[in-house]
């Protein structure tokens, strides 16, 4: 991209008055943004009000600095290969998925592997839940986007903390050493910051095995309006959404419903009934979300285009009756834990252990990963996944 077409699509995208939905009638009107700007104000009043008119006729005052910082920020070049760029709503690159949207941003920033972009996207599915996941849900989040990937199908989800950083690793995991795209992180701060900060060194192996996308300019601060907006890309980029956890206020829940919106499936993991963070997808599954037990059924509705017996691997991978759970079944003590949360007491009750005997045996277990210690003096058993 040019310097003088990068000044075009910024100065229309932070005109005052003229959101994306003006800037595409605008587009559809002129051609690209120098068109736009080339003509006269009885032309562009036969498009957008007097008032927007008069606006796209005077530079924003934040212009020069914006293209300055956005220049030099491309042009920064990484010894690991990792490149910079921002895709235009005119670019043979922008992805067809997002154009079918009601709302396709105006432009994308990436930041990410050379060799990936946004049109492989077309194999993806989008991993999303609860930023306080339960253990198990931790856990499920992580082997169902490694059993995906291991299928061929790229993972696109927020960096958010819980399930969005889980399922970005499990995709990573599933990618090792292979150059593919792996993972997707549509991000709501501009991409020269990391939000939260404490998945920086995530979103470094992200960049080397996939793409940070934000449309959101350079500086961007993580503020609560815009995550909204992100959500919505990510359900357009993917070709349907799992979601992992979400209590029944979540944003997760916005992406299901952005994905149903767009046509595209709709996929949710049941959990406890007495788990506020399985409570979403209850509703989720009640209003016609496929319930999913194992990535098989993920597999069944949305076959990878990849036939190369990956897909045999994730049904393994992804199903919760594997050897190890088998193995892990033959315990009585945890036949009679269940895979509701439960007391120390209650679990005596059950057992007739004494609580000395059960506080032994079940630090044992949770060293082995077979159980999770919840808050409140709860435990729970670690579904293996």
């Amino acid at each position: 991209m040019e310097r003088a077409e990068l000044a075009g699509w910024l100065r229309l995208s932070l005109t005052p008055g003229i959101g994306d939905g003006t800037a595409r009638k605008l587009l559809a009107a002129f051609g690209l943004p120098e068109g736009v700007f080339a003509q006269s104000d009885a032309a562009l009043r036969q498009v957008v009000s007097a008032a927007q008119a008069q606006a796209l006729q005077q530079a924003p005052h934040a212009l020069q600095a914006s293209i300055d910082q956005t220049w030099q920020w491309l042009q920064t070049t990484e010894d690991n290969g990792v490149t910079r760029r921002l895709v235009t709503l005119g670019d043979a690159g922008y992805p067809n998925s997002l154009l079918e949207m009601t709302d396709p941003p105006l432009m994308l920033y990436m930041l990410g592997a050379s060799d990936f972009d946004l049109t492989q996207l077309q194999n993806s599915i989008a991993v999303v839940g609860s930023r306080n996941p339960t253990p198990q849900g931790a856990t499920n989040a992580r082997s169902f986007a490694r059993a995906l990937g291991d299928a061929g199908m790229p993972v696109v989800s927020g960096l958010a903390l819980g399930v969005d950083g889980a399922a970005h690793q499990g995709a990573l995991d599933a990618a090792g050493d292979a150059p593919r795209l792996a993972t997707v992180a549509v991000v709501g701060t501009g991409l020269d910051r990391v939000y939260p900060a404490r998945h920086r060194d995530l979103a470094h192996r992200i960049t080397l095995q996939g793409l940070i996308v934000s449309e959101l300019p350079l500086g961007t601060p993580p503020l609560t309006q815009n995550f909204p907006k992100r959500n919505r890309l990510i359900a357009g980029l993917a070709r349907g959404t799992l979601v992992v956890e979400a209590a029944l206020a979540s944003g997760s829940l916005i992406t299901a419903r952005l994905t149903s919106e767009q046509g595209k499936e709709v996929f949710a993991i049941p959990g406890s009934i007495h788990s506020p963070q399985s409570r979403g997808c209850h509703a989720l599954i009640r209003q016609g979300a496929k319930l999913v037990e194992s990535v098989a059924d993920i597999l069944e509705e949305l076959p990878p285009l990849r036939t190369n017996g990956a897909a045999s691997a994730a049904h393994s991978n992804g199903h919760a009756g594997s050897d190890a759970s088998a193995a892990a079944h033959e315990d009585p003590l945890l036949d009679a834990l269940g895979f509701e949360p439960v007391s120390l007491d209650a679990l005596s009750a059950r057992t007739g252990w004494s609580a000395a005997a059960l506080q032994a045996r079940m630090l044992e277990l949770e060293l082995d990963g077979h159980i999770s210690r919840l808050p409140g003096g709860l435990f729970q058993r670690m579904a293996s996944t």
